[in-house]
Order: C-alpha cells, then structure tokens, then sequence
C-alpha cells in the first residue's frame, strides 16, 4: 500500500510540472505580445520624432522650436504691458453710473427730467442734471471730487450721486 502511494505521487508530480510550465509559457507568450505593441507605438513615435535624413534635421527643427518659444516669449511680454496699460487706462473710466429720472415740475409728467452720476474707481467725476420743461430742456452739470460736490446737490442729484457711489461697476 505504501508503495502505490508513492507511484501515484511520482506521476502525479511530472503533471503538476508540466500544468506548471504551460501556464508559465503562456503569461511569457502574453507579455512578450504586450511588449511587441509597445515597441511598435515606441518606432512609430521615434519615426515621427526622428523624420527626415539625419541629425541635422532633428537639430534644425529643435532650433525653430527654441526660435518659436522666444517668439512666444516676446509676445508675451508684449501683451502683459498692454493689459497694464489697459488697466492704469480703466481706472479713470466711469464705472459708476446712478440714475434718477423725475418730474421737475408739479405740472409736467412722464418724469422727463433726469439727474445721471457717473464716476470712476476714486469716486471722481460729474453730474449731469436734465430739467424738461415746458420752454425747454436746461441741462446743467457738477463735478463730483472723492464723491463730494462743492456746489449744493438737489434731491434728485444726491440720490443719482448716491445710487453712484453703491455701484461697485455694472
């Protein structure tokens, strides 16, 4: 009984070897294709890399890429000048706008008179007041210093002024 023990550990071992080796030859076969397809896509892009007749070609191209980028480089700085230009220029633009339009006089309706505020970042700038009547339009203007007038505001005036200064650019 012993020995019919060992008889069938001895053959049964040689099959264990030989499962073994398959599957062993079979995870070499798939990494071996894994790595032909990588090393196809590898000669493809050196081939596109190295595309024309020797290194010269690849050292001209490395040359205008160097010349591209300076390029770039310039027009970069360019550009980052304009914008703070552009910037510096914003800031004595009118960004402020506050607008009232009411009935100068009891008589008139339709509110065709009209008080416009309009300042810059500083709260500087003007206040332009439309008064329709029946004779005319009299349209009068104030300038306003750090959001203050000098000359007296009416009503209508200080709301537009005011409406003006709470506006943080529209």
């Amino acid at each position: 009984m012993n020995l019919n023990v060992l008889d069938y550990n001895i053959y049964l071992e040689p099959l264990y070897l030989l499962i073994g080796f398959a599957v062993f030859d079979l995870l070499i076969f798939i990494i071996a294709i894994i790595l032909m397809v990588k090393l196809g896509n590898l000669k493809k892009k050196y081939n596109v890399f190295m595309k024309g007749e020797n290194g010269k070609s690849l050292e001209k191209m490395i040359l205008e890429k160097l010349s591209e980028i300076e390029t770039l480089k310039v027009s970069d700085s360019k550009n980052k000048d304009d914008i703070k230009k552009i910037n510096d220029v914003l800031l004595s633009t009118f960004k402020k706008v506050g607008i009232v339009k009411y009935d100068a006089f009891n008589e008139m309706g339709g509110k065709l008179s009209f008080a416009v505020a309009l300042l810059n970042e500083k709260n500087n700038g003007f206040i332009i007041n439309a008064m329709h009547s029946r004779e005319g339009c009299y349209t009068y203007i104030k300038e306003i210093i750090n959001g203050e007038s000098y000359i007296v505001l009416g009503d209508e005036e200080r709301k537009a002024l005011d409406e003006a200064v709470g506006n943080v650019g529209m």
